[in-house]
């Protein structure tokens, strides 16, 4: 039950988030933004760490573990939060999510070959369809910018993708909010270059972006990404990955409410086909496995 929970306060944080990273993107640019995001995160988890270890001594990992959190530190909260920062400014909040929602099947791929899983028809299928919806999304790009923002987008999904491995392999060593926890202070870290940008667009910008930040860095990031870590520490990749489906749903529901944005008739076809191919792949098949 706490597991389904956790999944689902996820999927609902990071749907918000895309809204809430278009919103503010009209302010803050993608790298100063990302650095901003992670350091209220990585604040608000240090208050937590230490409370939780008030009454004992913070243990670090082991040098290999710190090594595998550093890595899915750069490479997703920070390298996937400025890939997805600098696509929402090219397209709208709804139809990035769509796009990064290739990353399950990426992790499945992945899973497949790294962990020994091989491949079903039905995912290969599922593949193919699914990146025929990514090229119908690509065909309504209308301009240059367009066409950025979809590259961009699948950036994204990569490095999700890639940091969704690496933290599944430390998540066996590490328990969920310690890695959370030290993921976003190296992320942090690993983006104070941008600081002196930060301080300067934070002065000239209005209080309502100012907070849209800190939302984005207390619950999308230090919650979100806890309850998603909790959850991967007792769920499959593959099939956790498999629930942040609905975050597209989510996210296009809550960009035309706040935002007033709809997708255009090609994003929508597209994402359509997107979670078609994805659905396609994870059909369960007991032959036809490829490996």
């Amino acid at each position: 039950m706490r597991t389904a929970a956790a999944v689902v306060l996820t999927v609902v944080l990071w749907a918000s988030a895309f809204v809430a990273i278009r919103d503010v993107g009209h302010t803050l640019s993608p790298a100063p933004m990302a650095l901003a995001r992670l350091a209220v995160a990585a604040v608000a988890l240090s208050v937590l760490v230490a409370f939780r270890h008030r009454r004992s001594r913070i243990v670090l990992p082991q040098r290999k573990s710190l090594l595998l959190i550093s890595v899915y530190a750069v490479l997703w909260l920070a390298g996937y939060t400025v890939a997805l920062n600098a696509a929402e400014r090219h397209v709208d909040a709804g139809t990035a999510a769509l796009l990064v929602n290739i990353a399950p099947l990426l992790v499945a791929v992945a899973a497949g070959k790294l962990l020994g899983e091989g491949y079903s028809r039905p995912l290969l299928i599922g593949s193919v369809v699914a990146m025929g919806g990514v090229a119908v999304i690509a065909a309504g790009a209308d301009s240059q910018r367009d066409w950025l923002g979809v590259v961009l987008c699948v950036l994204a999904a990569l490095l999700y993708a890639a940091g969704v491995l690496v933290q599944k392999l430390t998540l066996r060593s590490v328990d969920g909010l310690t890695a959370i926890w030290l993921g976003c202070v190296i992320a942090t870290v690993s983006l104070l270059p941008w600081a002196p940008q930060l301080i300067g667009e934070l002065r000239a910008a209005p209080a309502g972006a100012v907070l849209g930040v800190v939302y984005l860095g207390l619950f999308p990031t230090a919650i979100g990404f806890t309850a998603w870590a909790y959850a991967l520490r007792r769920m499959d990749a593959g099939r956790l990955s498999a629930t942040t489906y609905a975050v597209p749903a989510v996210s296009v529901l809550l960009s035309w409410v706040v935002l007033a944005e709809v997708p255009t008739i090609y994003g929508l076809l597209g994402g359509v086909i997107c979670l078609a191919g994805v659905a396609i792949s994870r059909r369960r098949t007991v032959s036809h496995s490829v490996r």
